[in-house]
């Protein structure tokens, strides 16, 4: 039997027996390579910041950061459910009132925000990343932000 086929005969024989972890790697590798190369779609511009009603008095919690992409959605939308104003930097958001403040310029920014827990808001502003390894990294950042600040609500709720 020569060499070569005895070659093709073994890589049958793995790929019979470790067929759903390679399809797994596979389905992984086109994950990973639609993430890298798909183009950015933003539904909205706006990311809500909302203030709901008694706010002022048992405190908010808030991401430590709040991260914006110019271009995708690079407007923070801020709404004031409380029925004293709010004040957010150098802004006075009153009683169910909206306020929408947009951010064309890459950077970070502090504001000042009392209701809020630790008194700061921090808005992050990032340039929409390019095809490749940026995206990637962006979309990743995205989801764990997302996981991260999940609302937390009781069973039964």
């Amino acid at each position: 039997m020569p060499r070569v086929q005895a070659r093709g005969v073994i890589v049958t024989v793995v790929w019979r027996r470790h067929w759903p972890l390679s399809t797994l790697f596979a389905v992984l590798g086109l994950l990973v390579a639609w993430s890298m190369l798909a183009p950015i779609k933003g539904g909205s511009h706006q990311l809500m910041l909302a203030f709901p009603r008694g706010v002022t008095v048992n405190g908010m919690a808030v991401p430590g950061e709040i991260r914006l992409t110019r271009g995708v959605q690079d407007v923070l939308l801020l709404r004031n459910d409380d029925v004293v104003p709010i004040v957010f930097g150098p802004l006075t958001l009153g009683p169910g009132r909206d306020l929408r403040l947009p951010f064309s310029e890459e950077g970070v920014r502090d504001y000042v925000c009392p209701p809020v827990t630790g008194k700061v808001v921090r808005v992050r502003v990032v340039a929409a990343p390019g095809p490749g390894w940026g995206r990637l990294g962006w979309r990743l950042g995205n989801l764990r932000q997302w996981v991260r600040y999940l609302p937390l609500r009781p069973p039964g709720d």
